[in-house]
């Protein structure tokens, strides 16, 4: 996640900012500097989302945790000797929506507020997924109230607000959806049907997350599920909830790019030995496109295949298989800075297929038409759609293989849903930290046996919060790594 090192803390960056770098400059109105628009902060909050989320699952903790990447420099992520983690890039997110949602209820926009509720769950459901107990309802009031040491609310009280916030935005976003400035959406174009869709989607997300623990969550899923009227769901890649990169400068650059990536840095991010493999083992043509052969397979000492992963937590990574030149890296796929086949995404349909097929399988849920297994191939085949395989998975009669056909299990589910969510965010590490799968390796350094569970909260708490880090300390328990969230206990 990135660090935003010009202010001191969290809530106090809140009382004098509600802006990323840059915002107030670029978004200044000539004609009256003291007013904005909705459509400008509209435009910012879906792309600063959209392409933090994205860097997050490719440079950051959910990447190693995921089993995406093996760093073989610089691995404290992969290491698990976890600091705590800054959280006030997230909060400007959720103040710059909160501001265009002040400004479109003062010029009487509904819709703005209604996407803005979508746009704001979506940030407080990272940020809670990620610290488990953190600010929400006192939080962002530095302005209208002065408050810059917000009390923690417990997850369950964030989930069921934000479920709540969702159902919400789809109701206003039916009734009163027209008036979003196309241009100004960078991701639906004004579209309110598919923010709907994002937004009961974002709701069945939130509902499989969260199944173990909150007693309604099968009954909210399958009200969703059965009433396609009422509740549309993304039904196809059109629907996939992205922004494209523009690639003019870091900022709206692809992580893996030369402008946010020097050689040196991306060299030494490694494929995971776990995705290579997982890669190999199904003849998966998402392999090829992903990851860079070595080098050489003369000399190899430990696996002479054209496509080697690196083991995570290793004794001196870098000389593993005889070295750099028998090691993969990935591929230039992923080193564009407005890569052709990639953008970042908040979620993606394939996301919805494997949600709604885990549900089915587990007998929780019914959806018309549909079964388990009828999912379970849509996510795949989507996912292969959207790298442009699905002729070159059918060449390999990819959905027979062993590996890949429907065989009813949650493992193999998972592992596909891993596989197609590739570089998304977090659902990697959130999913395994659900399931167990994919059955992740620790790794022989690692500085504890088990995958961490959550990020500690940010240092500067204890500084500018003293007395509400303490209760929440008291409430949730220990302020580490290990210390399991409402819905994983």
């Amino acid at each position: 996640m990135k660090l935003y090192k010009i202010f001191a803390g969290l809530l106090t960056a809140l009382a004098f900012t509600g802006c990323t770098k840059d915002f107030e400059s670029i978004n200044t109105n000539p004609n009256n500097p003291s007013v904005t628009r909705p459509e400008y902060h509209l435009t910012e909050a879906i792309t600063q989302t959209a392409y933090a989320y994205a860097e997050n699952g490719f440079a950051r903790r959910p990447a190693a945790l995921g089993r995406y990447i093996t760093l073989i420099r610089n691995n404290d992520y992969e290491l698990f000797r976890w600091t705590a983690v800054d959280w006030s890039d997230i909060y400007q997110r959720a103040m710059i929506v909160k501001t265009m949602q002040q400004e479109a209820t003062d010029m009487k926009q509904p819709a703005y507020v209604a996407a803005g509720k979508v746009l704001m769950a979506f940030n407080i459901a990272y940020l809670t997924d990620l610290y488990g107990d953190v600010p929400y309802s006192k939080a962002l009031q530095s302005v209208e109230n002065g408050n810059i040491k917000p009390t923690y609310d417990k997850q369950e009280d964030i989930y069921r607000s934000l479920l709540n916030l969702l159902k919400e935005a789809n109701a206003e976003l039916k009734n009163n959806g027209t008036g979003i400035d196309a241009k100004a959406d960078a991701m639906f174009a004004g579209d309110a049907l598919k923010w709907r869709k994002l937004a009961n989607s974002l709701r069945l997300r939130m509902l499989l997350r969260c199944s173990k623990t909150y007693a309604a969550a099968w009954t909210e899923m399958q009200e969703i599920l059965g009433n396609k009227a009422e509740y549309p769901i993304m039904e196809s890649n059109a629907d996939n909830a992205e922004v494209a990169y523009i690639g003019a400068k870091k900022d709206d650059s692809w992580a893996g790019g030369p402008m946010n990536m020097i050689d040196n840095d991306f060299q030494k991010t490694k494929a995971s030995k776990e995705l290579v493999d997982a890669l190999l083992s199904r003849n998966d043509p998402r392999l090829e496109l992903w990851i860079a052969p070595v080098g050489s397979t003369d000399g190899a000492t430990v696996d002479k295949n054209k496509y080697v992963g690196i083991p995570h937590a290793y004794t001196n990574p870098g000389d593993y298989n005889g070295g750099e030149s028998h090691q993969s890296i990935l591929s230039s796929f992923f080193r564009q800075n407005k890569p052709t086949g990639l953008k970042a995404s908040l979620m993606l349909y394939a996301e919805v297929c494997f949600i709604t097929a885990e549900a089915m399988q587990q007998g929780k849920v019914t959806m018309s038409g549909n079964t388990a297994e009828g999912m379970y191939n849509n996510g795949i085949k989507s996912s292969l759609d959207y790298y442009g395989l699905q002729a070159e998975a059918q060449r390999r009669n990819y959905y027979d293989l062993p590996l890949v056909k429907y065989n009813g299990t949650l493992e193999q589910l998972i592992t596909q849903k891993w596989i197609a969510m590739a570089f998304r965010g977090a659902e990697g590490w959130f999913d395994f930290r659900r399931t167990g799968y994919p059955a992740f390796v620790v790794g022989p350094m690692a500085f504890q046996k088990t995958f961490p569970v959550r990020y500690a909260w940010p240092a500067t708490e204890q500084d500018v919060n003293l007395d509400n880090y303490n209760t929440a300390v008291k409430a949730f328990g220990p302020d580490d790594i290990n210390t399991k969230m409402w819905y994983l206990r």
